[in-house]
Order: C-alpha cells, then structure tokens, then sequence
C-alpha cells in the first residue's frame, strides 16, 4: 500500500503523504515512495511544479520513531534516510510548494523548509522536539536553517517549544499563514503563478537563490550578466520575449481546459 498517493492535474503533481494512523511519520517506506514520487514528477515534462500535503490532521510528525527504536546499533535509522529526501526537494529543478494544515515535528519541519514556497494555517503548531528527546535536529539544519532568523533558531531549537503558524511566517519558516478556509486558495494562486514561468528559467532561478556570490563584486557581476545573457538568448528566453510582445501565453503556460 502507498504511503504517498500521486495526482496531477494542470501542470501540477501533489504527493500527499498517507500515513495518517502514525502521524505521517518518516519511515524508511513513506520516505522511499515520496522519493518515487518525486522521481515520477522530475522525468514528466508536463509537470510543471509539486505541490507536498497530506492526510489527516498532523502534516508530519518527524522521524518514525518506532522504527528508530527497533533498528540496530549497526543498522540506518529514519533520520539519516531523510537526509536524501531533504536534499531531493532542496535540489529539485521545479517550484516545490508545502500545504501544511496541521502540526508538524522535527523532521516534518525539515520537508517544509526544504520546499520553496510554504503555505500553512494560522492555527498549524511546530516544534523542534528533538532535544526533548535528547537528539539534535542535525539533518534538518541544513534546510531550516537558511530559512529562520538566527535568533529565532537558537530560541526554538534550543528549547523545543510549540510554535503557531502566524511565528512560523514571522521567522521564515513559511512564506505565508493564512485561515483554514484559505488554504487551499493560497496554494492554488502559488501554482498558477508557478506554471507561467519558464521551465528552464525557473530552474535557474532556483539555482540563483541557492549561489554563493563571489568575493569580488565584479567577478559576481559578470558571472550574473553571462548567466542573464544565456537565458535571454536561450530558445525558452525568445519565445517568453515574443509571447510578451505579442500579448499571448507562453507557449510552455498549461492550457486549461474551458468549463
């Protein structure tokens, strides 16, 4: 049975984890099928964004820790498993959006910072539980951490306390918090705006938001103004310029079928 169920509509393929009687919990199985599923969206030319959700009240409670507790000393637990699955949506080519519409733990908040774009609920909780349990939220760092405000890092991490969704938008863990009833509105309005952009340009530009900038300002300026000149000459890039001009859909802009 699949932990992570798979649609795609629009241009649009929403993995939603399925694991509800333990929380959505990452286990080496639901771990292993969000992997595959992001592998299908990756090859599918027509998907043109991800949107991760889930089902039940909790979007992710952290690592499976029963599994954790029955694995060997010498054996893999969960928590290392996460550390290609983080780093999958970290360098997944195409705009990854979070839905979160309930609490999320540990590991659960590594998934939402790993994504692009976050959308959660005003009354959504999060928590970095790990020192509660005497572990450190060592793999997620390498996501959370470029998303909060360093201060904000240090008191939650530090202290393991429950957070809602309106401090989750104030530090950088999401980008917005909204009601529950808007929801799935916000991220419905984030994918249609994510479908107009260009493939390879979005790519790109995901690459550009994750650069380390040169030490000389100069050699970082013309690494940008070559980087500029090969997407406006690029095929992608004259055909954005011409649908502009003409006032007309790029050709890559997924056609919608008329109700």
């Amino acid at each position: 049975m699949a932990l992570v169920r798979s649609v795609t509509d629009a241009g649009v393929t929403t993995l939603t984890l399925d694991s509800p009687a333990n929380r959505n919990a990452l286990s080496t199985a639901l771990m292993t099928d969000l992997l595959d599923g992001l592998g299908t969206a990756l090859t599918d030319a027509s998907v043109r964004a991800v949107v991760i959700s889930h089902t039940g009240p909790v979007f992710c409670s952290g690592a499976d820790l029963k599994e954790t507790a029955a694995t060997p000393d010498d054996g893999k637990v969960p928590a290392e498993m996460m550390a290609d699955v983080l780093a999958a949506i970290w360098e997944f080519p195409k705009p990854v959006v979070a839905r979160v519409a309930g609490p999320a733990r540990a590991g659960g908040l590594g998934l939402i910072a790993a994504a692009d774009l976050a959308v959660c609920t005003l009354d959504a909780t999060f928590a970095f539980s790990e020192v509660r349990l005497g572990v450190i939220p060592a793999v997620i760092s390498a996501t959370v951490l470029p998303r909060l405000a360093p201060r904000a890092a240090a008191e939650l991490y530090l202290t393991g306390d429950v957070f809602d969704g309106r401090r989750a938008a104030e530090i950088g863990l999401v980008t917005r918090a909204v009601e529950a009833r808007d929801l799935d509105a916000a991220v419905a309005g984030f994918c249609a705006s994510l479908v107009k952009g260009g493939p390879t340009a979005l790519a790109g530009t995901k690459q550009l938001l994750r650069r380390t900038p040169a030490d000389s300002v100069r050699t970082d300026l013309a690494d940008l103004a070559a980087r500029s000149s090969g997407y406006f000459k690029s095929p992608e890039g004259r055909e954005g310029v011409a649908a502009f001009r003409e006032k007309r859909p790029a050709a890559w802009v997924p056609v919608t079928p008329e109700a």
